[in-house]
């Protein structure tokens, strides 16, 4: 007879829980998969298909034979790519050296995390956050610590809340712009007030997540920290990818440029964990990066009608309301005005996670709970999805908040 062991965990995967956005998704493919006609604003990917240049790439270098290991940290073709792409955008010069290329930016992101924390330092997250920030650090033996930044700020970091987070143990601060969940970036006079706190304490790096940066609707491009203060330039790891500009999301491809001392730390690692990224998709993303970019304008058109259409028909759903983001594809929702109020059912909407879960069994539309985000009292909806499918959404909701009953005093709307 024979009996089964399971194996025990390490306390860094007990410190840290599964991906809400992930888990979300899930729900909604099981809920799909039993024929309910859920209406999902949890997609955190691009609906549009990968660009057919880029697709033709990726053939053209399986044809060549382009099918071996790579470098560590990508082929020299993709790192020039990268190099050319910084140097346009933001006039930063990076030699080869300074390049990563990883398994997408969430991987580069976490890889730059293993290779520099130790039990103890501290990572100052601003909140709103994307909600892997904090359990990145968790899992490296690092402690998030969490500054809230509230909506009246514009969900952005100012200079008097960073140094009031600072400490002898902070080794990052980070600064994701345009945001996810809410779409807010940060101007030139915005990061040079930030630049000017960094720069009176040298001990502390800052990782610029970058992703959404040429999703953008305001005038101009997105400003970057490393070249708004260049004396932070070897301590700003700047972290971007062609997942969301392209549609590439499972092409899995990102980079980080930095110091050549962080680089080559982040290249040990992926030595040792994944070899290198995948050669046919970094054929791929190289095409993406060099060619043509009316695709990135096109959908950007489009994203923008949709953020337009959203945020209009959030506001007129009363006890709702939504800041337009600047950036990105989401739109963090405030939903204070209905906590406390009752559904049909006699349930107490206590929070933004009971707001959502009443969403999804009430008018069968998935959005993800602001907590998740660090957030409380907001959730967020994702316009990756068709104009019709967002008006349909948000007529669902309105309907949902009409069938609530008036606030309770009773209730704690906490």
């Amino acid at each position: 007879m024979t009996t089964s062991t399971t194996a025990a965990t390490a306390l860094r995967v007990q410190r840290i829980k599964p991906s809400p956005s992930t888990a979300a998704a899930q729900r909604v493919r099981e809920l799909k998969a039993q024929g309910l006609a859920i209406l999902d604003l949890t997609v955190g990917e691009p609906d549009f298909d990968t660009p057919e240049h880029v697709k033709a790439a990726a053939v053209e270098a399986i044809r060549r034979g382009d099918t071996k290991y790579t470098p560590v940290n990508g082929t020299p073709q993709l790192r020039a790519a990268i190099a050319q792409k910084l140097e346009q955008r933001h006039g930063l010069s990076y030699s080869a050296d300074r390049i990563a290329v990883g398994g997408g930016a969430k991987q580069v992101i976490f890889l730059a995390l293993m290779a520099t924390l130790d039990t103890g330092d501290e990572v100052i997250v601003p909140a709103p956050y994307w909600v892997s920030y904090p359990d990145m650090v968790l899992a490296n033996d690092g402690t998030p610590v969490v500054v809230p930044c509230p909506e009246a700020e514009g969900f952005k970091l100012t200079p008097r809340r960073l140094e009031s987070a600072i400490t002898d143990r902070t080794r990052w601060v980070i600064l994701n712009a345009p945001g996810n969940p809410t779409g807010a970036a940060y101007t030139v006079s915005e990061l040079r007030a930030l630049a000017d706190v960094l720069l009176a304490h040298p001990h502390v790096q800052v990782l610029t997540d970058e992703i959404y940066d040429e999703i953008w609707y305001e005038p101009g491009r997105v400003p970057s920290l490393a070249a708004v203060e260049p004396r932070l330039n070897d301590r700003v790891f700047l972290t971007n990818g062609v997942s969301k500009s392209y549609a590439m999301t499972g092409w899995r491809i990102g980079y980080g440029a930095g110091s050549a001392s962080l680089v080559a730390a982040v290249n040990t690692l992926q030595s040792q964990i994944s070899s290198c990224p995948s050669s046919i998709s970094q054929a791929a993303a190289a095409a993406a990066l060099t060619g043509d970019q009316d695709f990135v304008r096109d959908c950007v058109a489009v994203y923008r009608g949709r953020r337009d259409v959203t945020v209009k028909l959030v506001d007129d759903i009363p006890g709702l309301s939504c800041t337009p983001p600047s950036g990105g594809f989401y739109a963090l929702v405030n939903c204070t005005g209905v906590l406390g109020k009752r559904t049909p059912a006699g349930e107490v909407i206590g929070s933004d996670a009971d707001f959502a879960r009443y969403l999804l069994e009430s008018q069968q539309v998935a959005v993800i709970h602001g907590a998740a985000y660090g957030s409380p009292g907001y959730f967020r909806i994702s316009f990756a999805t068709s104009t019709d499918v967002l008006t349909e959404a948000c007529e669902r909701i309105g309907r949902a908040c009409a069938d609530l009953s008036p606030a309770d005093p009773s209730a704690d709307p906490s």
